[in-house]
């Protein structure tokens, strides 16, 4: 089961990547997705039973959110890879801009936040 979440997440985050790439996203003004890109990137590590813990945007509060992407992301995910296959690091994978979408996603959903997401 383990392998499969990976494999399914690994490779949504690589047609991610060079959709991306393709689309100019990082640097052409678009506005990237947060929600897209948890689903996409996150959920296949993070998703019901994997094997990293389950985590949603609401099942943390803003604080524990901002610590986690200010002091404690870099360090959790140091050393990881794509996938068993693709050694590309986890950290260099995952431009700045996507990892800022990502966050604001989660601080918007977070627990005390007005509108708490489980990103379903």
């Amino acid at each position: 089961m383990r392998k499969t979440l990976n494999v399914l997440g690994l490779v949504s985050l690589a047609l991610l990547l060079a959709a991306s790439a393709l689309a100019g996203d990082e640097g052409g003004g678009k506005k990237l997705d947060g929600k897209k890109l948890f689903k996409e990137v996150c959920k296949g590590c993070h998703g019901a039973e994997a094997p990293a813990g389950e985590y949603a945007p609401m099942f943390l509060i803003q604080e524990q959110w901002t610590k986690f992407f200010a002091e404690d992301y870099a360090t959790t995910h140091k050393g990881l890879t794509v996938s068993e296959s693709d050694t590309t690091k986890v950290l260099d994978a995952i431009t700045p801009e996507m990892l800022e979408a990502i966050r604001a996603f989660c601080l918007e959903g977070a627990a005390d936040s007005e509108h708490p997401m489980t990103c379903g």
